[in-house]
């Protein structure tokens, strides 16, 4: 059975729990050690939901995807190419996209599968990998697509893809036991801008698991976000964007670089 595990802020208090439908149950301690339903019940409507962890680091990956190498004459790679994007870069469900000051470029959107890691883990194996992983959540890697390749010496993948409020992630992490028939969905103002299976991956959840663990440890709460494939393409103002992957459950923002985005984490 899945289960939805949810962080949430209620006036000036946060708190986490299991989400079944509308209604939250509140646990009590620490998701990611002993923890326990402290016999609270609270309504989603009363809540404001948050990322539903605090990761040390993003761990995020650029060419995984055969359709999307195949459309850009990419070649495949033999390990995962990936960067990290920083915890302060961490964006709730509901919050604005900011526009970063000063920056005059396009920002663009990134609809992808995102891995929760339970434990700590160093060199572990794909057969042991799923023993570390909590669940699964949406990811948009939003990046400001003109800074990264504005120096041919030196692509800026850290600096594009790692201002306040570029890492958003939730609604919830799903506890499922097998995400490799789940299809994730980027829909712009309600148009479908991408729909692509995470069986396409040329590398699945728990082989990254298995060789990003062989390079650094994965803290509990950390993030690999798989990548994204076809359909990426700029916001303009004023947009809503949602993240769909049926079986976790939709992440939705709005980009208005008019205003002083609120970054929830």
């Amino acid at each position: 059975m899945t289960t939805y595990w949810v962080q949430f802020q209620r006036g000036d208090g946060t708190g986490f729990g299991t989400l079944d439908q509308d209604m939250i149950t509140c646990y009590t301690g620490d998701l990611f050690a002993e923890h326990k339903a402290s016999g609270e019940t609270l309504a989603l409507a009363d809540v404001q939901l948050l990322a539903p962890c605090k990761p040390s680091k993003i761990v995020a990956m650029w060419n995984n995807f055969h359709q999307l190498a195949h459309a850009q004459g990419w070649e495949l790679p033999e390990f995962p190419f990936y960067f990290l994007k920083p915890a302060s870069c961490l964006n709730g469900p509901d919050a604005e996209i900011p526009h970063p000051s000063g920056y005059e470029g396009r920002i663009i959107y990134e609809g992808e599968l995102g891995v929760v890691i339970g434990k700590r883990c160093k060199d572990v194996s794909v057969e042991q990998a799923a023993e570390y992983v909590l669940g699964y959540t949406c990811i948009n890697d939003v990046t400001a697509i003109h800074l990264l390749f504005k120096y041919d010496a030196f692509p800026q993948w850290t600096r594009s893809k790692s201002f306040d409020g570029f890492g958003i992630v939730g609604p919830c992490i799903a506890t499922l036991e097998d995400p490799s028939d789940l299809v994730v969905q980027t829909f712009v103002n309600g148009e479908e801008r991408q729909n692509y299976p995470v069986s396409d991956m040329v590398f699945s959840p728990l082989e990254l698991v298995s060789k990003i663990s062989g390079d650094m440890t994965l803290e509990p709460g950390d993030i690999i976000a798989c990548g994204t494939s076809m359909g990426v393409k700029t916001l303009k103002p004023d947009s809503t964007v949602d993240v769909t992957i049926a079986g976790i459950g939709t992440l939705r923002n709005r980009y208005m670089p008019d205003k002083q985005g609120q970054v929830k984490r």
